[in-house]
């Protein structure tokens, strides 16, 4: 088992749509990848589907068709095979520490312990995420030199 690499992070569908969509917890923690360009946002193509498809559901097409063209610019692609579930899959497959998702079922104690053999994967909704996210610590552990601060505009 390779160390996860904790600069990367995956975000389940629900909280990529809320993300757009509601603003709130989902936001704040995206933020937090969106600030730092040492940071990175894997996600599969079969991922960014479920979370197209929710996005049209809920609100309409184009909002849908406008937030994929932005978020394939931003993301790191990951392959997976078909049948796995699209964000478990893509933080195994991108190597990352972190799973947002408000799905009680892969936050269950269950679903940890049968994926911590593979990979030490830190699953929690946007909200847990977001209140223990400290930049400068990660930055330190990381990456070389002094911490500057966010280096991108998260609106941008």
């Amino acid at each position: 088992m390779t160390d996860p690499d904790p600069t990367t992070v995956v975000a389940d569908a629900d909280v990529l749509a809320a993300d757009l969509l509601v603003g709130g917890d989902a936001r704040a923690a995206l933020d937090h990848v969106r600030r730092h360009s040492w940071l990175t946002l894997a996600a599969s193509d079969e991922l960014l589907d479920d979370a197209e498809a929710t996005i049209a559901r809920l609100a309409d097409d184009a909002l849908a068709a406008d937030w994929r063209e932005r978020v394939e610019a931003e993301r790191e692609t990951v392959n997976h095979p078909p049948d796995d579930h699209p964000a478990l899959a893509s933080a195994y497959r991108a190597g990352a520490a972190h799973l947002l998702t408000f799905d009680d079922g892969l936050r269950a104690a269950e679903t940890g312990l049968s994926l911590q053999p593979y990979q030490g994967l830190s699953v929690r909704t946007p909200d847990a995420f977001a209140a223990v996210f400290d930049a400068e610590s990660l930055y330190a552990a990381t990456q070389e030199g002094v911490y500057q601060g966010p280096d991108r505009d998260p609106r941008a």
